[in-house]
């Protein structure tokens, strides 16, 4: 995967996004909003339904009826979904919400993301991402984005969201401090990212909007650094 540095931002890494595989389009759903990944299933957004597969086999292993018309998370026992203005949180054995709270752009969310406790919620054409308590939906910060903001994820303490504007797509990472874009990978011209959500190691994993399939993307991983040159000895 080369990378090339934008000459305007030279902190920021850009390359071309390697799509190692794709996933669906899946009986009965046109379209893929949100992403997240339950340490062994992809889960995927539907619009009505939620669905998990199994990403070695491609195999559907379930379905919850629900609204879903936005991003998804995992919180390592319950899922959370965005329907609407509000963020359900959802027992994946049954299907069953236990627990909701009211989303903070109050139906103009995108992704959606868990992670120090804390959901990350994407709003799209407000180019931002809030930190959310969980329990009550308060916002305890804001990221400010520049472009579009879809999906969100956390992996490794890099905190990566999609972007889609007309035919460009791409995810990048910023900084969570300041939101500068510290890198970002290209997707192919027409490819758009609606949900993403890592595997917590080398893929993430994007929704592909009307398209009705998921890619997996695979990660970069930091180029390792020149070693220095020992300087000369004098003859």
């Amino acid at each position: 995967m080369s990378s090339k540095t934008n000459k305007e931002n030279p902190r920021e890494k850009v390359r071309t996004a390697e799509i190692v595989r794709e996933y669906g389009p899946f009986a009965g759903a046109e379209r893929i909003h949100g992403v997240t990944h339950d340490g062994q299933h992809v889960w995927a957004a539907t619009g009505a339904r939620l669905i998990a597969f199994d990403p070695d086999s491609g195999t559907t292993a379930q379905a919850l009826d629900c609204a879903c018309d936005a991003g998804t998370a995992f919180d390592g026992t319950y899922l959370y979904q965005i329907a609407e203005a509000r963020i359900d949180k959802i027992d994946p054995a049954t299907g069953k919400v236990v627990a909701s709270i009211p989303a903070p752009g109050q139906g103009t969310d995108s992704g959606l993301a868990w992670a120090e406790g804390s959901l990350w919620v994407g709003q799209y054409r407000d180019r931002r991402i809030h930190q959310v308590d969980p329990a009550t939906g308060a916002i305890r910060r804001t990221i400010e984005s520049n472009r579009f903001v879809t999906g969100v994820t956390w992996v490794e303490g890099e905190l990566w969201h999609g972007t889609w504007e007309g035919d460009d797509s791409d995810i990048r990472r910023i900084d969570p401090g300041s939101g500068a874009v510290l890198e970002r990978l290209e997707m192919p011209q027409g490819t758009g990212v609606s949900g993403l959500e890592s595997d917590g190691g080398g893929l993430f994993y994007c929704g592909g909007g009307p398209s009705g399939k998921i890619r997996a993307v695979r990660r970069p991983k930091e180029e390792p650094a020149a070693a220095p040159t020992a300087p000369k000895s004098a003859a």
